[in-house]
């Protein structure tokens, strides 16, 4: 990412926000990165609390770098759901209990004295990776996030997809399996892609493969984690292999519908659980077996001319994207 800033433009702010941290940071309209930092989200002592300390460390790093607030005409805001956009309101967030329906987009205006665009979190980190990175290249992309769960974001010509009723591009939450025995997502519905490929899934079936007795090096730990069965897959442990494998084919199922419903230019991969990405065999392995069943699972033409690829902008990818966001609806208002 360019880091040459022009003085003359307008600066646009993106405001990041999770459980444990908020990110935040300051690019130009060319998404030169002006400053960037975090801080503790204290989620006890409330969100005004919070957006009020954004609003005051987003100043402090802009006179570090040697810039204003005053040369800011936008701001961008992404929260963990569900949410009601059009209102602004945060509704009943996990990892944030102290925030509940509270408008944190008329509260961080308030605090920042700019006009703010509010969305969901992983439609922010896709517009991120559309904008400034593993889907620059194109004008339509389909974001999976895979961690605890698996969140996700659509961009199409510039615009993100928040739905009617703020529930859009719940990739997570697509059906993956009917059966009535299916795995019971995070959400209590049953057959959820995130019940079968997030870090909470592999564990799940990899202390399942444990308790019944299958040899693996996996029932040596004390405790099982995703990065564990990625290490065990890694040194050769077969049985972790085959869950990493069994998981990318969880996810291409995921990929291959939402490929026949968007006919996207790309799909990329971020979150935590990518198992090392292209600089580890396992990583690379991973990303070709998705690849192979969603050419299996898809109309040749949709699987010819899609890419799929791994993110490049890490935790970066939410902040960048809700300043990315800003901009677009701050130079909508200036064309009219």
């Amino acid at each position: 990412m360019p880091d040459n800033a022009s003085s003359a433009s307008p600066l646009f702010i993106g405001v990041d926000v999770g459980g444990t941290n908020i990110k935040i940071g300051v690019v130009d309209s060319d998404c030169n990165v002006i400053c960037d930092g975090h801080f503790p989200t204290e989620q006890a002592k409330g969100p005004q609390h919070a957006l009020e300390s954004a609003a005051a460390e987003v100043a402090k790093l802009l006179a570090s770098a040697g810039r204003s607030i005053d040369e800011a005409v936008a701001c961008g805001l992404g929260t963990p759901g569900p949410m009601d956009i059009k209102a602004g309101l945060i509704l009943e967030p996990v990892n944030l209990p102290a925030w509940r329906h509270f408008n944190v987009r008329d509260g961080l205006a308030s605090a920042i004295g700019l006009p703010v665009t509010f969305t969901n979190d992983a439609n922010a980190a896709a517009y991120g990776e559309y904008w400034a990175g593993g889907g620059a290249e194109f004008s339509s992309m389909v974001l999976f996030t895979l961690g605890t769960g698996v969140g996700g974001g659509i961009i199409i010509n510039d615009r993100w997809i928040d739905g009617a009723h703020s529930h859009g591009a719940e990739i997570g939450h697509t059906v993956i399996d009917t059966t009535a025995d299916a795995r019971i997502c995070s959400c209590g519905k049953r057959g959820h892609l995130e019940a079968y490929a997030s870090a909470t899934a592999l564990v799940a079936r990899a202390e399942e493969t444990v308790a019944s007795g299958v040899a693996t090096s996996l029932s040596t730990l004390n405790e099982i984690t995703a990065l564990e069965v990625a290490n065990a897959a890694e040194a050769g442990d077969a049985v972790a292999l085959k869950l990493v494998m069994d998981t990318a084919d969880y996810l291409a199922r995921g990929v291959a519908n939402l490929a026949h419903v968007i006919d996207p230019q790309a799909v990329i991969l971020g979150g935590a659980m990518n198992f090392g990405a292209k600089q580890t065999e396992l990583g690379r392995n991973f990303l070709q077996r998705i690849e192979t069943c969603v050419s299996k699972w898809t109309f040749p033409t949709v699987a010819n001319n899609l890419t799929i690829d791994f993110a490049q902008l890490e935790s970066a990818a939410g902040w960048i994207g809700a300043a990315g966001i800003s901009r677009v609806e701050y130079l909508e208002s200036q064309a009219k």
